[in-house]
């Protein structure tokens, strides 16, 4: 689930700097962060920090980065099931909840959550994060609508509340626990947007 897709990976195999994220991705999924040192971080990778410096530049710099990757892998992984046109959405949509609902992924979210608040606090090692954070989710969705005859407008709104409203139950299940709850709010989530969708017939594609 953690696996890293290195953009080297098409040519000569994953360079020192993909390694070193890679552990730190899977580091961060098994122990969290907390506030672990950059050299405490450098010892559990196997390398020194001044290593992690020379790739990412400090410690903030590495986690942004283990923040991007762990987007990055969600979002692939929802494009794979998306792929499935067999597939029913409020099926696809139930899926990735599952998937990015799983504790596994908790300590991941919970750095999402913790640098996304220092953000929009100003804090400047945390400001890049806030880059594509939510077109990244709705750019590919909205295209992926509109190419299904659907119109981009509605489409885009709709895959912004989306993003929104998972992120917010995620928060809700971080803080809570509760996850029969937060599960039933999902689901009447994408029963309304199910709900809404087979009462338009999109455009011939």
């Amino acid at each position: 689930m953690y696996r890293v897709v290195h953009a080297s990976e098409s040519g000569a195999g994953p360079t020192p700097r993909d390694k070193l994220l890679a552990g730190a991705v899977e580091h961060v999924a098994h122990n969290g962060v907390g506030d672990l040192s950059l050299r405490a971080l450098a010892r559990a990778l196997g390398t020194s920090h001044r290593m992690l410096i020379y790739h990412f530049g400090s410690r903030e710099g590495l986690l942004i980065e283990v923040i991007r990757t762990v987007e990055e892998q969600q979002r692939q992984a929802l494009m794979a099931m998306l792929d499935d046109a067999d597939a029913p959405p409020e099926d696809t949509m139930r899926r990735m909840w599952r998937r990015v609902a799983d504790p596994a992924l908790w300590p991941n979210e919970r750095l999402f959550f913790e640098v996304y608040g220092q953000a929009l606090q100003g804090s400047a090692y945390a400001l890049p994060m806030l880059d594509g954070i939510v077109e990244a989710w709705v750019e590919p969705l909205t295209r992926l609508a509109v190419a299904q005859g659907h119109d981009e407008a509605r489409a885009r709104a709709e895959a912004r509340l989306g993003v929104a409203v998972t992120r917010g139950l995620l928060l809700d299940l971080l803080a809570t626990r509760d996850r029969a709850a937060v599960d039933e709010a999902m689901e009447r989530y994408i029963e309304a947007i199910s709900a809404g969708a087979s009462a338009r017939t999109p455009r011939p594609g």
